[in-house]
């Protein structure tokens, strides 16, 4: 990316506030939390809510582990909705329902007003980008598979017949070919069930207001959706919108949009001025209006929530460590005896600082929500006492059982 001519600045703690306004997670500015579906008290108005959220960012990263009573895209709209449950989140997709699944930064439920934007992007995945041409390699077998949908309906991942191989990737050949199907726009995923994702053909799934919709061109739609990007961080550097939507090998094609979005006065080179040094950024200009007003604001650190380690705020690492001076990290697959905080740790945010990470189990048999363990951010980064950190902890941990129907309990 060449130098951009920087033409504002930034103080850390005015992007840190930022990025929780953006995020929809600094409630005394929760841009737009006033909207409809966010006054109802009734299922339909919690869904309407949680689009809303979804809108604010873009996306919401799906991930299948459900050890602490709920999944990942769940535990992202507990955190901003607290009348939403798990139940409700593993149901949010489903005809009628303005979401569709598919690549983000990651595998996402998207607002489907994206449908169009990323035509390119199936195009492009008719090649599919981890197993090569899997339809070109089983091209009767793809034939099999949409005639079976066709003609009999939705069909389950779990139902598509063949051995697996050994190894996590290691799938069956008709599931990889569904894959590859549905990431080129031939089949999409009409819902989940336990997770499990149930494949129709797209003109059965996706509205025919965004599936016919005219395509923009590449250059249009790669502006469009660095803009949505910066909308839902904030401030960010060029390498933190291009991950949001896995923009690889596409150097010359951002630089582009770059360039025509700081020309069209949408965006503007921004410096974030920290300890570590001064880093080139983006910011529109609105955001740095609003940002200039969060600056003079007082975030309270009343009614802590715990967040998904894939909550918008988190997934970029090295954003987080850079803004929050949190190092977020994911145990899972580390060894127990040498895991520093836990196998799945949810942060604890409270106010504009994440002041702790619990270690949690759900034990949905005994309707219990096992605390394992707590950890406290040093005081340099939470900005309050050990005691009042846990404090704060027990409020979120309190606060998510709750919305998961179960009982908290130490150890």
């Amino acid at each position: 990316m060449k130098t951009q001519r920087v033409s504002c600045s930034i103080g850390l703690r005015m992007a840190r506030r930022l990025a929780l306004a953006c995020a929809g997670l600094l409630k005394s500015e929760r841009l737009g939390s006033a909207a409809p579906g966010s006054r109802g008290r009734g299922e339909a108005a919690l869904r309407r809510a949680a689009g809303v959220e979804i809108d604010r960012f873009g996306y919401l990263q799906l991930d299948t582990v459900s050890v602490v009573g709920a999944r990942s895209h769940s535990i992202v709209l507990m955190s901003r909705l607290e009348r939403f449950t798990p139940e409700l989140g593993e149901s949010l997709l489903q005809p009628g329902e303005p979401l569709f699944e598919y690549w983000g930064h990651e595998v996402c439920w998207l607002p489907v007003s994206l449908y169009p934007v990323l035509g390119w992007r199936r195009r492009r995945f008719r090649r599919h980008p981890w197993w090569g041409d899997v339809i070109g390699t089983h091209p009767e077998l793809a034939k099999d598979i949409l005639r079976r949908v066709r003609e009999n309906g939705p069909i389950k991942s779990s139902d598509l017949e063949g051995t697996s191989g050994k190894g996590w990737w290691a799938h069956k050949p008709a599931k990889n070919v569904a894959v590859a199907l549905w990431s080129a726009g031939d089949l999409a995923v009409r819902e989940r069930r336990a997770f499990q994702r149930t494949f129709d053909l797209s003109e059965r799934v996706i509205p025919d207001e965004w599936r016919n919709a005219a395509e923009p061109p590449l250059e249009d739609a790669v502006k469009i959706l660095l803009l949505k990007a910066l909308e839902g961080h904030g401030w960010a550097q060029t390498g933190t919108l291009a991950r949001t939507w896995r923009l690889r090998l596409m150097k010359n094609e951002i630089e582009r949009a770059l360039r025509e979005l700081t020309e069209s006065g949408e965006i503007t080179a921004c410096v974030l001025e920290s300890p570590d040094g001064r880093v080139r950024g983006w910011i529109r200009p609105a955001d740095l209006e609003l940002a200039a007003r969060l600056d003079r604001s007082r975030p309270s650190p009343s009614n802590p929530v715990l967040l998904s380690p894939f909550d918008p705020l988190l997934w970029e690492r090295d954003r987080a460590l850079r803004l929050f001076g949190f190092d977020m990290r994911i145990e899972i697959f580390v060894p127990a005896s040498k895991r520093t905080y836990g196998y799945y740790c949810l942060p604890v945010l409270a106010g504009e600082r994440l002041v702790a990470r619990v270690d949690l189990k759900a034990d949905r048999r005994s309707g219990v929500l096992r605390i394992l363990s707590c950890n406290v951010e040093a005081q340099d980064v939470s900005g309050i006492t050990n005691a009042e950190s846990r404090a704060l902890a027990r409020e979120a941990v309190n606060r998510f059982a709750r919305q998961a129907g179960l009982t908290p309990k130490r150890g």
